[in-house]
């Protein structure tokens, strides 16, 4: 029988014995631009690192052990393209808007479910939830003197450098970041946690989202503010705009549904008629005109203000 070798292939990492064995990989980069994540090689685009790194890979190969994979056979332009992108003219310049420093950071999101709850089938070959811990499960082995490696803080991206938040380690190259091993280790993994998710896929029902990230800026007249979820359904997604608040409900078009449904109590009064709403691929984007003016240094009531007011356009006078 072969050596077992672990594949290096981004979006891979198997163990195998086979090296004819099917490799399914990405070959590009990671790209992180504006809050979205994804892969330079194909187009799905994501908002969080956990849906990150359950994109399906692009492209089938062979695995390897070494840290670079197989290059990519680049396919020829065609001369046509390249003749009609000579022709376009560039992108109008724009000219910059003053603004601030930076809306508020957006609340964290709910905490994980520590364990598996007891009861739960855990389905065959399922990958630990937890950060880095990569550990699969194996229907009918025992569960005793597990260990959970793994990191409890969120990926951060800064200038260049990688790492948790939960420990001090950096490193430059992502392949480098992902070989981090845990800071914290735990006597259980987390294949299903509460099994909420599992539960509302059997039974067709919605998975409740208890919140959303959110960001706003501002001009003299009105708020703008975003509330991030994709694949919002816009056949059934509700808007209410009240002098003081907005209701929100927005289904989306997974399967099972994610809902969030919340009132978002507003740092300052608005005019309902003359405020407006629309659905984009990642987000609902909400402009609410101001009642009487004022700069709203949070968006919502109850909001710690940070002393921080982020503004497009020149303010009237006083």
């Amino acid at each position: 029988m072969s050596e077992a070798n672990k594949c290096v292939h981004q979006g891979c990492g198997k163990v195998y014995t086979d090296p004819e064995e099917v490799c399914r990989y990405h070959p590009g980069p990671p790209v992180f631009h504006e809050g979205q994540k994804g892969w330079k090689c194909c187009k799905p685009r994501v908002l969080t690192f956990e849906e990150f790194m359950t994109i399906e890979p692009c492209t089938e190969g062979k695995h390897s052990t070494t840290d670079l994979p197989p290059k990519i056979e680049k396919n020829e332009a065609d001369p046509a393209l390249l003749e009609s992108l000579a022709a376009t003219p560039p992108p109008p310049t724009r000219t910059p808007v003053p603004v601030a420093q930076h809306a508020p950071t957006p609340p964290p999101p709910a905490p994980e479910s520590d364990d598996d709850e007891e009861g739960i089938e855990i389905p065959d070959g399922r990958v630990c939830r937890r950060k880095a811990c990569g550990a699969t499960y194996q229907k009918g082995a025992s569960r005793e003197g597990e260990k959970c490696v793994h990191h409890p803080g969120a990926p951060i991206f800064h200038e260049g450098s990688k790492g948790y938040s939960c420990c001090k380690r950096r490193v430059l190259e992502f392949d480098q970041f992902m070989k981090i091993e845990g800071c914290k280790t735990k006597d259980r993994h987390l294949f299903v946690g509460s099994g909420k998710k599992e539960a509302a896929a059997a039974s067709g029902g919605e998975e409740i989202l208890e919140t959303v990230r959110t960001d706003f800026y501002q001009t003299p007249s009105s708020v703008i503010a975003s509330f991030f979820l994709k694949k919002i359904n816009k056949d059934a997604a509700k808007v209410e705009f009240k002098p003081n608040s907005i209701v929100l409900d927005l289904p989306t078009t997974d399967s099972p549904v994610k809902r969030y449904k919340t009132e978002v109590s507003l740092f300052g009064p608005i005019v309902p008629e003359k405020s407006s709403y629309k659905i984009l691929g990642t987000k609902l984007e909400v402009t609410l005109w101001k009642a009487d003016g004022s700069s709203w240094p949070v968006l919502r009531s109850d909001d710690r203000p940070t002393g921080e007011i982020l503004q497009v356009g020149r303010a009237g006078r006083v």
